[in-house]
């Protein structure tokens, strides 16, 4: 346990465009943005980009091609996609965890994914989220608890939950009880309300907190995409973005150490000191001292749900 800087990176994908959207990842890799961190957090669906149809027009009218597109450039999980996300992180020397919209290689069903790399570029683990929300159900499936899962690396135990699943108080209490040093958590929500539940994890599970969001601007939608001008309803409050970012880093006492930023593509920088994670949890830690076992239990079921179980049918031997 000791220093870590981590850049929490709010940027622009290009929308539906997987090649494209991982060339932007390499060269913000490559770049001064994120020279000196050891831990990088990239936002939600960020590869291929957020389907954001699924709050403009109602599915199934005219919404089918736009699912085409995603299903085609989703990132198969592993892939030469993947590989070039693990080389990126490995010639920066960084850890990455990065949103991605995930197919398997035999279908159709997209998953809202994290993937977490280390720094030599080895492909640590993934989750899916577990319950998409709202609208999202029209385009993503539903992850089980088989990725439920936190990472050791040299400077602490890193995982995290995706965007509304860091409400789920019981997916919060599963990770805390695995040691979570640094929470991630990728997400496209907005506003002052999502600040305060980052603050408030921050607080309850006495970790540092990364939120990372997009921020894109209508005129970052490619001019030549299909149907452009159905494809993202206009708000009015912020009617020239399509996601306005919403990025910060918050430390283990719910204390602001960046951001939030909002309508720019940056990068945010903390300087964490782990043993604080550690000092905080004297005085509240949710999965020790200040937990009742003998009052509350919780049963998690880790087994992966396949869509396929294979069962071999034994001959007898006569």
């Amino acid at each position: 346990m000791g220093s870590l800087r981590v850049a929490a990176v709010q940027a622009a994908y290009v929308l539906m465009n997987r090649e494209a959207t991982l060339a932007k990842v390499e060269e913000v890799l490559a770049g001064p943005e994120v020279r000196g961190a050891g831990l990088v957090v990239f936002p939600e669906a960020f590869v291929p980009g957020t389907p954001f149809w699924i709050d403009a027009v109602p599915i199934w009218d005219g919404d089918e091609q736009w699912f085409a597109l995603l299903a085609e450039q989703a990132v198969v999980v592993p892939s030469k996609a993947t590989e070039r996300l693990g080389a990126a992180a490995r010639k920066a020397g960084v850890y990455l965890v990065i949103g991605v919209n995930e197919r398997e290689a035999t279908g159709s069903t997209i998953y809202n994914t994290l993937l977490y790399f280390d720094a030599e570029g080895k492909l640590l683990g993934k989750h899916r989220k577990l319950m998409p929300t709202g609208s999202e159900r029209t385009v993503w499936g539903m992850g089980d608890g088989s990725t439920l899962e936190t990472y050791a690396t040299p400077f602490g135990r890193i995982g995290g939950l995706i965007c509304w699943e860091n409400y789920m108080p019981l997916a919060r209490f599963f990770l805390y009880s695995q040691g979570v040093d640094v929470w991630v958590a990728p997400t496209l929500a907005t506003g002052d309300g999502w600040i305060a539940t980052m603050r408030h994890i921050a607080r309850e599970g006495r970790c540092y907190v990364i939120g990372a969001n997009p921020c894109l601007r209508v005129d970052q939608i490619p001019a030549d995409f299909p149907d452009r001008e159905r494809v993202w309803r206009i708000n009015p409050d912020n009617p020239e973005w399509v996601e306005p970012g919403n990025t910060v880093i918050v430390g283990p006492n719910g204390e602001i150490l960046a951001g939030p930023a909002r309508h720019e593509e940056t990068v945010l920088f903390a300087d964490l000191d782990l043993n604080k994670v550690r000092s905080a949890r004297r005085l509240f830690d949710p999965v020790g001292h200040y937990h009742r076992p003998d009052v509350f239990r919780l049963a998690v079921d880790t087994a992966p749900r396949p869509v396929v179980t294979k069962l071999r049918n034994e001959l007898p031997d006569n």
